[in-house]
């Protein structure tokens, strides 16, 4: 099986190509950039040097969320485009899933995406599986509900968080080596060759959390409902 995975949602941008269980070639920036811009080109610089046609492809493999609104927008369009006109199979892969895999270690491993205000998406694994449910959460409360846990290693973007993380966790631990706490479209590749494939017209992000302008779209609501609703009561 000749597959296409990348990720873009987050600052960092990676491609991969594989074949059955081999890496081919991958594409890795950790700068900001505009994904819109910089995704179909490396994608295109990729297959051009590796040698592999657009036909040839048997799958998409794409980073799903959660993460960056605007770069998995990006991922999951480009994606869902590239299945549906080479009529080929569509997969997504968590975000966090693919940060986790990552890390070889043994012990519980936590990826965290910043969610800006000292909030994070986050999720909780140990070999690989999932023992936690991917979350939108306030950092604090995460580590409130990790107090009691031994042995942690925090991994993906923790530059923000680490000072707090090992104040209230002492014995945590974090994954230095920068590759290893980046998304990874090799491991999405991996992961995305096993799974069941999607229907493309259907596939959305999982952002895990409403976009800002539909949590403030209803806000407004709310309040107009409310006023509505004591409107009807005094008449």
């Amino acid at each position: 099986m000749k597959l296409l995975a990348f990720d873009t949602s987050s600052q960092a941008l990676s491609v991969a190509l594989t074949e059955d269980d081999n890496l081919l070639g991958k594409i890795d920036l950790n700068i900001k950039k505009n994904h819109s811009i910089t995704l179909m080109p490396a994608i295109d610089f990729l297959m051009t040097h590796v040698g592999i046609k657009p036909e040839e492809l048997d799958r998409i493999a794409v980073a799903q969320g959660p993460g960056s609104y605007t770069g998995l927008r990006i991922a999951v369009t480009t994606a869902k485009t590239l299945a549906s006109t080479l009529n080929i199979d569509l997969v997504g892969v968590s975000s966090l899933v693919a940060i986790a895999t990552n890390v070889d270690v043994v012990g519980k491993v936590v990826p965290l995406i910043d969610a800006r205000r000292q909030n994070v998406y986050a999720g909780i694994y140990e070999n690989g599986l999932s023992i936690g449910q991917e979350q939108h959460v306030s950092l604090d409360k995460l580590l409130d509900t990790l107090k009691n846990e031994e042995v942690l290693y925090f991994t993906g973007e923790v530059a923000n968080f680490r000072e707090l993380i090992s104040q209230t966790l002492p014995q945590a631990k974090f994954v230095e080596n920068v590759e290893r706490r980046l998304p990874n479209a090799y491991q999405i590749a991996r992961l995305g060759a096993s799974y069941e494939p999607v229907n493309v017209d259907a596939f959305v992000p999982e952002y895990l959390k409403k976009v800002e302008a539909e949590e403030k779209w209803l806000e407004t609501h709310a309040e107009n409902q409310g006023n509505d609703t004591n409107y009807i009561q005094s008449i």
